[in-house]
């Protein structure tokens, strides 16, 4: 998706080529809106692309998150700058050999990472990147958010309420994969004590398995089987259009991400702050660095342990003047530092740092 945001920027003033998977419903070439898109079976994907760039000559070569294609890349281009960036913990022992680590290092011009978490990890195990590596924070498109204060925040906020049938609940929105490291599970325990609490709170669980998966496996399962008790106060949605999700945190007072494992920095923070929602997430790996605890939203320390979540819930749920001051902060917060302008403004420097280079 953030692909997607650049695009229009760097299309104004650069000549550009977006490599990507092939698409049964997408050509496997075409050149729309000044930009030229190329596409190739992910079987044989790297290998084609790699051809692709022997034929042609690009000033920069940007690899998103696939350390291992650097080398592959840099040799098939021996004359263009290599930027990788990093959305996961790619260069971890188990992702990536201390060899093919060093060499795509040694073979990028600059490096960013999605969060200084992620660029810790890399620094921790490979300390001569650190030279080359800067945080590039990830953004939303302001005109996809409308806030819940504007009047079209509004009505969609009512469309989608009415849709559920929630239009008078205190919704509680999870957006992500079912799975056991994303904590769902957690926080249907703590609907338990909510729904003593405030007898009007819903749990809105928007997602599948995998991505556009809603096959029903052992976890997701045990989901469904521990939210029977509380049915009228939790829904799932399955799957949604990643197109539908910006309408889908209007209808919600509060958003919660659960992750269990040591999140990069999941784009739904800046999402649910765009949309002017409070947010509760854990204080797992860069989750911290956009979510400040009392300022834009809380931290929960204690991840594992559902009473946590339901205290943080209850707080915003009782404290209407401080939760609206926390969503608005977290509004203010996108505009000012993460909209696709600003990640285009910081790539543009990077590009032209990794032109510098030698």
């Amino acid at each position: 998706m953030m692909i997607d945001g650049l695009v229009p920027f760097f299309a104004k003033n650069h000549s550009l080529t977006v490599f990507s998977i092939s698409d049964p419903e997408l050509p496997d070439r075409e050149r729309m809106d000044n930009v030229e898109y190329i596409r190739f079976p992910r079987t044989n994907y790297r290998l084609m692309v790699a051809e692709e760039l022997r034929n042609h000559q690009f000033d920069i070569i940007h690899v998103f998150n696939r350390p291992k294609n650097v080398n592959l890349y840099k040799m098939s281009s021996p004359h263009s700058k290599i930027v990788l960036s990093l959305h996961n913990d790619m260069f971890s022992e188990k992702k990536i050999s201390r060899i093919d680590g060093e060499e795509a290092i040694e073979q990028a011009a600059q490096i960013t990472a999605v969060s200084d978490y992620i660029k810790k990890t890399v620094v921790n195990r490979f300390p001569r990147a650190e030279s080359k590596l800067s945080v590039l924070y990830s953004g939303v498109d302001l005109e996809s958010f409308k806030p819940v204060w504007t009047e079209e925040g509004e009505s969609k906020r009512k469309e989608l309420r009415d849709k559920y049938g929630i239009q008078d609940k205190k919704v509680i929105l999870f957006v992500g994969r079912l799975s056991k490291t994303k904590g769902p599970h957690l926080l249907i325990q703590a609907m338990e004590e909510l729904a003593g609490k405030h007898n009007d709170a819903v749990l809105v669980i928007v997602g599948g398995k995998w991505f556009s998966d809603n096959r029903i496996n052992g976890y997701v399962n045990m989901l469904y089987d521990l939210a029977k008790p509380l049915e009228d106060h939790i829904i799932f949605t399955k799957y949604i259009p990643s197109s539908d999700i910006p309408d889908m945190f209007l209808m919600a007072d509060v958003f919660i991400c659960s992750s269990q494992w040591n999140e990069p920095l999941a784009r739904v923070h800046y999402e649910a702050m765009a949309a002017g929602i409070p947010v509760i997430t854990t204080n797992r790996g860069g989750n911290a660095e956009v979510v400040i605890h009392g300022f834009n939203g809380f931290l929960i320390n204690h991840y594992q342990n559902p009473n946590h979540f339901a205290k943080a819930v209850d707080y915003i749920f009782s404290n209407q003047g401080h939760a609206q001051l926390m969503a608005q902060t977290g509004r203010k917060l996108i505009e000012l530092n993460f909209c696709f302008q600003h990640v285009y403004e910081r790539l543009e420097k990077v590009y032209n740092q990794a032109l510098k280079e030698e």
